[in-house]
C-alpha cells in the first residue's frame, strides 16, 4: 500500500509557505468565510477551552487562531514551518490578544517538538493545515506525549472526500418536470490513493504549495495509531441562505448539501 506520507516533499512545503506568506497575509488577515462560518464555530465548540489551560497551535501561519485562543485565557504556544508566517503571526499581536509564545517549528519533526515539553498541554489545535503537511504521523505520536492525560487535539481539515485536489465542482442545468434546474454537485476521480499535488490555497498566490490528499481511514489513522480516540466530530457545510461571493461553483451556498470541512476531536 502507498504510503500516506511525503517526506521528501518537506522543503518544498516550507519554502511555498515563506514564499507565499505575506500574500496570504494580505488577504486572509484575522479571518474569512472559511474561518468564521466552517471551522471556528466548531474548533471553539469542540475545545471546550479553559481560561489558563495550555494550548499548542500547531501550523498557526499568521497567528489568526493563536490570538483567538489567547484572547479566550489560553497560554499558547504557536508554531509554524514557515518563518516568514511567524513574522507576520508576531507583527499582528496585541497586547489583548494574550500570553502567546511564537516558534519557527516544523510539525513533522517528533524530536523538536517532544523539546516543546512532555504532558505540558491541555489541548492542541491545528486550522487547516494537516493536508499541508508532508507527513502526519510524527506529529500525532508527539501530541500523543505533549499532552497531559485526558488532553484533545482539535483540528480542521478539508473535507477528504468532497474536497480534495481530484474533485471537481460542476453545475448542470435540467428541466424538471417543466421547472428549469441548475443543480451543482462534486465528481471526483482519486480518493483511496494517497497523492501529493501542488495545489492553490487563494487564487493568485505567488506559488502552489504542496497538498497532501489522504483518504479518511489514513488521517484517522495516524491518530489511531498514536493511540488517541476520536470522541467528536463535525461536517461543516455553508448554510443555504447565505449570500454567495464569487465564482459560481466556488465553496458556498450552492454546495449546501456538501461539506468541505471536517473537524475532528481526538482525545489521549
Amino acid at each position: 500500500m502507498k504510503s500516506h506520507d511525503f517526506p521528501e516533499e518537506r522543503t518544498a512545503a516550507r519554502d511555498a509557505w515563506n514564499a507565499n506568506a505575506s500574500f496570504w497575509d494580505e488577504r486572509m488577515g484575522e479571518g474569512n468565510d472559511f474561518v468564521e462560518v466552517l471551522c471556528w464555530p466548531a474548533l471553539e465548540r469542540l475545545l471546550a477551552l479553559q481560561p489558563g489551560e495550555r494550548v499548542l497551535d500547531v501550523a498557526c501561519g499568521n497567528g489568526l487562531t493563536s490570538r483567538r485562543l489567547g484572547r479566550l485565557g489560553a497560554v499558547v504556544t504557536a508554531i509554524d514551518i514557515a518563518g516568514e508566517m511567524i513574522q507576520h503571526a508576531r507583527q499582528r499581536t496585541q497586547t489583548e490578544d494574550g500570553a502567546i509564545d511564537y516558534r519557527v517549528l516544523d510539525a513533522c519533526e517528533e524530536t523538536e517538538l517532544l523539546a516543546l515539553g512532555e504532558g505540558t498541554y491541555d489541548a492542541a489545535l491545528s486550522n487547516m493545515a494537516l493536508f499541508d503537511m508532508a507527513e502526519i504521523d510524527p506529529l500525532f505520536r508527539a501530541l500523543f506525549r505533549l499532552l497531559r492525560p485526558g488532553g484533545r487535539f482539535i483540528f480542521s481539515v478539508v473535507h477528504p472526500c468532497f474536497n480534495q485536489t481530484s474533485t471537481i465542482r460542476v453545475a448542470e442545468f435540467e428541466d424538471r418536470e417543466g421547472e428549469l434546474v441548475t443543480a451543482y454537485q462534486v465528481k471526483t476521480t482519486r480518493y483511496m490513493t494517497p497523492k501529493a499535488a501542488r495545489a492553490l490555497a487563494m487564487q493568485g498566490q505567488p506559488e502552489p504549495h504542496p497538498n497532501f490528499d489522504r483518504p479518511l481511514h489514513m488521517l484517522l489513522g495516524a491518530a489511531f495509531r498514536a493511540g488517541f480516540v476520536v470522541d467528536g466530530l463535525e461536517e461543516r457545510a455553508f448554510p443555504s441562505d447565505m449570500e454567495h461571493k464569487g465564482h459560481p461553483l466556488g465553496w458556498g451556498a450552492n454546495f449546501a448539501e456538501i461539506p468541505p470541512v471536517m473537524v475532528v476531536r481526538v482525545r489521549r
